[in-house]
């Protein structure tokens, strides 16, 4: 859900929003926001799409301060959340649903240190090795490994200076060969996530032949046990619903049975 905020002092008028990087209309929020400052929504739209065509696919914080009095305007543009950055340098659409047991890309060290200085001002680590380990910390909890390792490993090799050349050098950018490496390594985890999902399910469905006639609850709890992800337990054995709610459930079916047949007695 996108908020908006407007904030009025003196003969200014501030408008905070989050649109889609490039992708600004006169559509709500922001028109029926500034519909009321007279400014030509058509020229802030541009305004903004221009400053922030870089960051399509990604939600960005934009503010546009209005000077009410004279009827001109300021844009100011923020920087995306840095899951989005990451999603980006990553290639992925979305996180992984279980990051330990998911690993959607790895990323080289020049684009976490890139996303640091990108969200520089946002994080809260006072040095930018600091900033490097937050974003790798992020990297974590979405399935992105890092140099190939995972996020406790990458924070370890920046503790002990592994990484120390690479920080000072200031490159970003990753070369042709480095951006063909983070495409193979993504390919070659994908290739891995789906063998060990056939294992899993594989796993699953012994269980579930072991436990035959079993209470859901057991057989879930079992393959829990034995690691199998959550996503593939939902599919093959879904929770079970509560007496209440399947009572509940009964009686809207059956009301709803009686009113067909009282409809059909009219």
């Amino acid at each position: 859900m996108i908020k908006l905020f407007r904030k009025k002092f003196m003969a200014k008028q501030v408008v905070e929003t989050m649109i889609e990087g490039g992708k600004a209309s006169a559509a709500p929020p922001l028109g029926p926001a500034l519909g009321p400052t007279g400014l030509n929504i058509g020229q802030v739209v541009a305004e903004i799409n221009k400053r922030t065509a870089e960051m399509k696919g990604m939600q960005v914080p934009i503010k546009v301060i209005v000077d009410t009095t004279a009827k001109t305007f300021t844009v100011e543009v923020g920087t995306p959340p840095a899951t989005a950055l990451i999603k980006k340098e990553a290639g992925i659409e979305t996180a992984a649903a279980n990051a330990k047991t998911e690993k959607l890309a790895d990323l080289q060290i020049e684009q976490i240190i890139k996303i640091a200085k990108i969200k520089e001002s946002d994080l809260g680590g006072g040095t930018l090795k600091n900033k490097i380990k937050e974003v790798i910390g992020t990297c974590g909890s979405m399935g992105i490994l890092v140099e190939g390792m995972s996020h406790r490993d990458a924070i370890k090799a920046v503790n002990d200076g592994q990484f120390d050349a690479k920080i000072a050098s200031g490159r970003t950018e990753l070369t042709a060969e480095e951006k063909t490496h983070l495409e193979e390594a993504k390919k070659r985890l994908k290739e891995e996530m789906e063998k060990k999902r056939v294992e899993y399910e594989a796993r699953a469905k012994a269980i579930m032949k072991e436990m035959e006639g079993k209470e859901n609850k057991k057989i879930r709890g079992k393959m829990q046990e034995d690691g199998i992800p959550m996503k593939i337990i939902d599919e093959l054995v879904p929770e079970e619903k509560k007496s209440g709610e399947a009572a509940a459930g009964a009686g809207t079916a059956k009301g709803g049975t009686g009113a067909a047949k009282g409809g059909a007695k009219k």
